[in-house]
């Protein structure tokens, strides 16, 4: 029988997860219908108990890739949430694990997870960015969170979290909380300086969100942050809104001779932890499946 996974979310047209998915399963010779579901926060609750009810009819469904809005408001529809999502209240992804062989009784349990972190990491890590001394966000969301969560795995001492209000982000603020990594919340705007000084940026921010400060930054680097021209000079900047490519802020960090990672390689490592939940692999991912799954959203291959 062929199994079902989906990624969810609201909008959700634009999403290149199936293309990443469905090329993993050629690859691997697996039997895995992925689709993409368009379901809105408030809709949520009853589309899992559609799912809960299709499981207790069949082995249907293997996993679930979960993006915005739903990432916080998934982790009450899961019987368990593992790793760093549990320290997040964050869920990006959920597994389907069935019962040892012999235990057929046992119900099938949905598993939260969190791979947004890992994709993350290993984003950066391949764009050579192994440590983040001095370190900033954009935005306060469920994204947000798990870059915090990214940073203190790339040993940043504390981070710098930029809001269009000061009195939210509370993910954000939550996930640094539960990891010990101090922050300061600090306004947006004017967020430019700070920015251009930092080692590592992450941008969480929609698509379009960051283009007044990609002005701002644009102007602050041309002058050279109010020094000698050439003073500054920004560090890697991860820009996770793929679409449309390049953003503005990652045109001006380029321009200004800086490091920018797309967000399409966190959507890519972020996958491949979720096709090894979805599959059951123990072992790393091949190199041959991450290969193809660059190949179907038209990314570099890896060097291994």
């Amino acid at each position: 029988m062929t199994g079902r996974a989906a990624v969810l979310g609201h909008p959700i047209s634009h999403s290149k997860s199936p293309a990443l998915h469905r090329a993993a399963y050629a690859r691997l010779g697996v039997e895995l219908d992925y689709s993409a579901i368009d379901v809105t926060e408030a809709g949520l609750p009853a589309f899992m108990a559609r799912v809960r009810k299709d499981v207790q009819l069949g082995p249907s469904w293997h996993g679930l890739s979960v993006t915005m809005p739903l990432k916080s408001a998934m982790v009450g529809e899961v019987d368990e949430v593992r790793g760093v999502a549990r320290e997040l209240g964050v869920v990006n992804t959920v597994a389907f694990e069935r019962p040892a062989a012999g235990t057929d009784a046992a119900p099938i349990r949905l598993v939260g997870y969190n791979t947004d972190v890992a994709g993350i990491v290993n984003a950066l890590r391949h764009a050579g960015a192994v440590s983040a001394p001095a370190a900033a966000v954009l935005g306060g969301g469920g994204t947000a969170a798990a870059a915090i969560a990214a940073l203190k795995e790339l040993d940043a001492p504390a981070a710098d979290i930029f809001v269009r209000d000061i009195t939210g982000a509370r993910e954000a603020r939550a996930a640094a909380e539960a990891l010990g990594l101090p922050v300061r919340v600090r306004p947006l705007e004017g967020a430019s300086a700070a920015l251009a000084r930092a080692d590592v940026v992450i941008s969480t921010l929609p698509p379009r969100a960051a283009d007044p400060l990609a002005e701002e930054l644009a102007r602050l680097f041309a002058q050279g942050a109010g020094g000698p021209a050439g003073e500054v000079r920004p560090g890697v900047l991860l820009d996770v809104a793929y679409d449309p490519w390049p953003s503005r802020i990652a045109s001006a960090w380029l321009e200004a001779g800086g490091v920018v990672v797309p967000g399409l390689e966190m959507l890519i490592y972020q996958a491949v932890e979720q096709v090894r939940h979805f599959t059951g692999l123990h072992e790393a991912v091949p190199a041959e499946v991450i290969d193809v799954m660059c190949d179907a959203v038209g990314a570099p291959r890896r060097v291994f």
